[in-house]
């Protein structure tokens, strides 16, 4: 079931302006954390990613929106800090995620985050066939081919993670 009206209205108008196809899943809100979806879904690990926001210790402060496939743990404190050139950075809180991107956790995405965010897409999403994102609430996922994502604006492939 491909119902686009089941995600976020942000999301949805992201990836049409952004030209990109895609397929919207159903997902029950209680299982919408990565590990829990994949488990109840039957959904590998390299196939489903997950989309963190760092805060970058900068006056003013600002923030990077990263994509690692969830076999895979985003490296801050090295891969990041090399890309970025800041050295203090930490994870977005949920209360400083939902204020800037307007999700909730869970169902955050890169489309739809605002204009100014870089977007860093490691390597190894690119790899794969088909991912799947969330669709910017908890109950809904998007699955594409990962190269539809660099359509996004202010997005870029990088290498930001490491095994888990």
């Amino acid at each position: 079931m491909s119902d686009p009206a089941l995600l976020h209205e942000r999301v949805r108008t992201a990836l049409d302006a952004a030209g990109i196809t895609y397929e919207v899943l159903a997902c029950e809100p209680e299982l919408a954390d990565t590990a829990e979806f994949c488990r109840h879904y039957g959904i590998a690990a390299e196939e489903a990613c997950n989309a963190i926001l760092v805060a970058l210790k900068t006056n003013p402060r600002g923030y990077v929106a990263c994509l690692v496939r969830a076999d895979t743990k985003l490296d801050v404190n090295r891969k990041l800090v090399a890309i970025t050139g800041t050295k203090k950075m930490s994870f977005a809180s949920a209360d400083e995620t939902a204020e800037l991107t307007g999700m909730l956790i869970g169902g955050v995405t890169l489309p739809g985050l605002p204009a100014e965010v870089p977007i860093y897409i490691d390597e190894r999403v690119l790899e794969a066939p088909r991912v799947i994102i969330g669709g910017g609430n908890r109950s809904s996922k998007v699955r594409l081919a990962p190269s539809e994502l660099l359509k996004l604006p202010n997005t870029s492939a990088a290498d930001i993670a490491v095994p888990r």
